[in-house]
């Protein structure tokens, strides 16, 4: 399947601002590849297919993930939407025919991130927050200048903010996510 069989089905599956979103994605973490030294091919791939299980109803998204041994944590049983980046790779896998693990890795991650993550990583986590049709979030001017000048500190202003908004509303927290930041923060020393 070439990418723009890719696209077409992607677009059949997904609301239209989701399908919207995703392209905003994939444009920005091809600019963000050509910027890094990254294969713009695979982060152009991961950015329009990040989200392509997000769609997928919670109680599917669990059923899914245990019937495909999938872990899945206390914290993913509480907010089953958490689920759906492990289950886009697999669906990128399974459904548009992926097989680079780089790629599935980037997907994989890309809502809670991971500790020592690839530049492929970085760049679809932090493409997901940036991309042009996202609502403005705050510091997102200063955090999309940061996307093209220090990754690593654009992910810790990202973590940060995310930690703190959930904080704020009293939601979960993944343990994945602290993870990642503690280990983003330690770096920075």
């Amino acid at each position: 399947m070439d990418r723009q069989q890719m696209k077409d089905k992607l677009k059949e599956k997904l609301p239209t601002k989701r399908f919207e979103h995703s392209v905003g994605v994939e444009y920005t973490a091809a600019t963000m590849a050509f910027m890094y030294g990254v294969d713009c091919k695979k982060a152009m791939l991961a950015g329009l297919l990040h989200d392509c299980a997000k769609y997928v109803p919670n109680d599917k998204k669990i059923q899914k993930c245990e019937k495909r041994g999938i872990p899945i944590s206390e914290c993913e049983y509480k907010n089953p939407d958490l689920l759906h980046a492990k289950l886009s790779a697999v669906y990128a896998k399974e459904k548009y025919g992926i097989t680079d693990n780089e790629i599935l890795s980037a997907i994989t991650c890309h809502t809670t991130g991971k500790p020592a993550m690839t530049t492929l990583e970085k760049i679809i986590y932090i493409a997901d927050y940036i991309e042009p049709n996202r609502n403005i979030l705050p510091e997102m001017d200063i955090i999309r200048k940061e996307a093209y000048t220090d990754l690593d500190t654009c992910l810790l202003h990202i973590l940060h903010n995310t930690i703190h908004y959930l904080e704020k509303n009293g939601s979960h927290i993944d343990p994945m996510t602290q993870e990642t930041y503690e280990f983003y923060n330690q770096l920075r020393g």
